[in-house]
């Protein structure tokens, strides 16, 4: 009741008095705001993906060196070529990243109920940054395999965090729009990835890609340690989680003021005092640790039992099957079926421009089409559908100018997905559970998607040396991904982001969950409270 006495009289007062409010929302400089903070979370999503396609480029991936029947032998190239790697090795490599990827994503998803999120990315991006740097250093398929594992840290600490302050800032009508320029950066990251890297490559060596990388990551990386705290949807702030100091603690201050009195060193009995209270505290923090640990497991069965969540990821790991390998093997297809001299370039090309186009048109047709759950999976079955039938097309065609129109559409219709499948992602689930949503997806889609699917299809192409026949049986698997989105229109589905989490917090606390910055044309949303005022 007291909340709503409250809530009553807030509305009565001035407006003056509001804008202190709101600066104290502002935990940083007056430039950090939404639209800025997706800005920077843009950027360090594209170069994520840069580095994804400057390694499959190749300029960087390269080829291995052939030798004919008759003894001449021409030198490899790239990676493939300095360490001799065969196609399912190479194909090992572009998945390596999985192994951080998924020993990491649940501990930052859960530590960021405990600790500032911008600490825990600036932590990763630090680890992603000194990952990328080694690769450059690497000498042998084992070290440069060991340096794309812990890449996988750096987009554990960043992917299942960066979508819920995106979701939390957003402007309501802009939502799935929101979600969608930020997933933009993916198709476009690959894209511009395989430009970057063939060009570096080819001129530089494809070592020069990798500390470029790391140069262009490390002020993110660094900013991290030093934006203050926002407070995400769903979450109390840590301050109001502190308490008095532990007991075990109070015992070593009172035992450590008691010496420094007398002014003699410890007794016998305070030491057995000190090793008792220190015992007492290392007990109190594995109970600690035994509670985080439970209430972790509580949250992945709840998780794994939301039908609407389960669907739709595993609807998004066939996808991310086909999208993976297609990223990884594209170019080198191309120039194999179609004999493409400038495969980097021209997959590049259509990639970052149907990666950019169809991307923001699938988040605001879905805004458009009021941004329910339903009407997601509807957008998601329809636009891979169709866009498979695209693809499948193309590569049956004999003509690269025929090919290329044809994937273009297709590549168009199948990227206009990613809004919607991570608002779905994001929405059905309470608002505390969204950070580990997002990590659990990109585990899934990656462990059992894109990081089987480029050595497989490595493997397949091994044993029927066909790149078409390899990239038909490929495309057929995005028809089995509409098939299963198709049956999330039926189920039963609540949008769940404003459901309280299991923390009650507080009018101040709920203050912190609010955007960082309302833009006054952001302030509509409030506007049935405000009228009260006219």
């Amino acid at each position: 009741m007291a909340q709503d006495d409250h809530c009553q009289v807030k509305p009565k007062r001035s407006p003056e008095p509001m804008e202190p409010r709101i600066s104290s929302m502002i935990p940083t400089s007056s430039w950090f705001t939404p639209k800025r903070l997706l800005a920077i979370f843009c950027v360090i999503n594209l170069l994520n993906y840069v580095d994804r396609g400057a390694i499959a480029s190749n300029g960087v991936n390269g080829s291995r060196g052939t030798c004919t029947e008759s003894s001449s032998c021409s030198s490899g190239s790239g990676i493939q070529g300095d360490f001799n790697l065969n196609n399912f090795e190479d194909g090992v490599l572009s998945s390596a990243f999985m192994v951080g990827l998924l020993v990491a994503s649940p501990i930052f998803a859960s530590l960021a109920k405990s600790v500032n999120p911008f600490r825990l990315i600036g932590i990763g991006l630090s680890v992603w940054t000194l990952a990328t740097l080694c690769c450059g250093f690497s000498f042998n398929f084992w070290s440069i395999s060991l340096c794309r594992m812990l890449v996988g840290v750096g987009e554990a600490s960043f992917i299942s965090l960066a979508a819920p302050f995106i979701d939390d800032n957003a402007p309501v009508p802009q939502k799935t729009a929101w979600l969608a320029i930020f997933y933009m950066c993916i198709p476009s990251g690959y894209a511009l990835g395989y430009v970057y890297g063939g060009l570096v490559g080819s001129h530089f060596g494809w070592r020069y890609a990798f500390w470029v990388e790391s140069l262009l990551m490390l002020p993110f990386a660094i900013s991290g340690f030093f934006m203050k705290p926002l407070q995400l949807r769903g979450f109390v702030p840590a301050s109001s989680e502190k308490g008095p100091k532990p007991e075990g603690v109070e015992a070593v201050v009172q035992v450590m003021e008691a010496s420094n009195a007398k002014d003699e060193p410890l007794s016998l009995k305070a030491e057995l005092r000190d090793k008792n209270s220190d015992h007492h505290s290392k007990s109190k923090s594995a109970t600690q640790i035994n509670e985080k640990f439970s209430r972790f497991l509580k949250d992945m069965k709840s998780l794994l039992l939301d039908k609407v969540y389960v669907v739709n990821v595993i609807g998004y790991i066939a996808y991310n099957f086909v999208i993976g390998a297609y990223s990884y093997w594209g170019p080198k297809a191309g120039y194999n079926i179609y004999h493409m001299a400038d495969a980097d370039l021209i997959f590049g090309g259509i990639t970052i421009v149907c990666g950019i186009v169809g991307t923001l048109a699938g988040g605001f047709i879905l805004d458009y089409m009021d941004n329910t759950l339903s009407n997601a999976f509807k957008l998601l079955s329809t636009t891979t559908f169709i866009g498979a039938a695209f693809c499948f097309g193309a590569f049956l065609f004999r003509s690269m100018y025929g090919f290329l129109a044809l994937f273009s559409i297709g590549e168009l219709l199948v990227f206009a997905t990613q809004g919607p499948v991570n608002y779905v992602c994001l929405r059905c689930v309470k608002p505390s559970l969204r950070p580990l949503s997002m990590a659990l997806s990109t585990v899934a889609i990656h462990l059992f998607g894109d990081v089987p699917s480029s050595p497989l299809v490595g493997v397949l192409q091994d044993s029927i040396n066909n790149w078409r026949t390899t990239a038909l049986i490929l495309t057929s698997i995005l028809f089995l991904a509409a098939g299963i989105w198709f049956i999330g229109i039926f189920l039963h589905s609540v949008d769940r982001f404003d459901e309280d989490s299991g923390h009650q917090v507080s009018n101040v606390e709920r203050s912190s969950t609010m955007p960082l910055l309302q833009e006054k044309t952001e302030a509509t949303s409030a506007s049935p409270s405000l009228s009260q005022d006219h």
